[in-house]
């Protein structure tokens, strides 16, 4: 008797914590996402060099099969995407106008503004984040997503309460 009440409760906490998760979500707001393209790739084992000269390395390693996007996202004068994570890592580029990245762990709310022609990496996982568009013109960004197969391509995630 006692392990079917421990069951319920079990239960009744979960969804609390789903139906608390999906109300304390901050939606994005003037934002248009497109999905540019989407591929599985199985095992990777990716390793690049060049001369000792110039000294640049690089490496992908996964187990198994990986989903990879690539996004394009137009971001309204005042738009944001909303506070949210990635369960992997993302390559971003700034193709138009400026993004503010804001970090959901960041205690003091330093905004990293990043202007068309330049990019920056989302690393994923448990990093929270929010990209704001502070200007007056329209902004886009390309992001090329490296995913676990089958997840969920974007977590939203409650505002931390680092940022007004």
């Amino acid at each position: 008797m006692k392990s079917k009440w421990l069951w319920v409760l079990l239960v009744v906490l979960l969804g609390v914590g789903l139906y608390a998760g999906s109300v304390l979500a901050t939606p994005p707001s003037g934002l248009t996402t497109t999905t540019l393209a989407r591929s599985s790739f199985d095992h990777l084992n990716i390793k690049a060099h060049t001369t000792p000269a110039n000294v640049w390395r690089a490496r992908i390693k996964t187990h198994g099969v990986s989903d990879f996007y690539v996004i394009d996202n137009h971001l309204a004068p005042g738009g944001t995407t909303g506070w949210h994570s990635h369960p992997g890592p993302s390559l971003i580029f700034v193709v138009a106008g400026t993004v503010t990245n804001y970090m959901g762990d960041d205690q003091h709310c330093q905004p990293h503004d990043y202007a068309a022609g330049t990019g920056f990496v989302d690393e994923g996982g448990d990093h929270v984040h929010m990209l704001r568009n502070n200007g007056d013109v329209a902004a886009e960004t390309i992001a090329v997503q490296f995913l676990p197969t089958g997840a969920t391509r974007r977590i939203d995630a409650a505002d931390p309460g680092n940022c007004p």
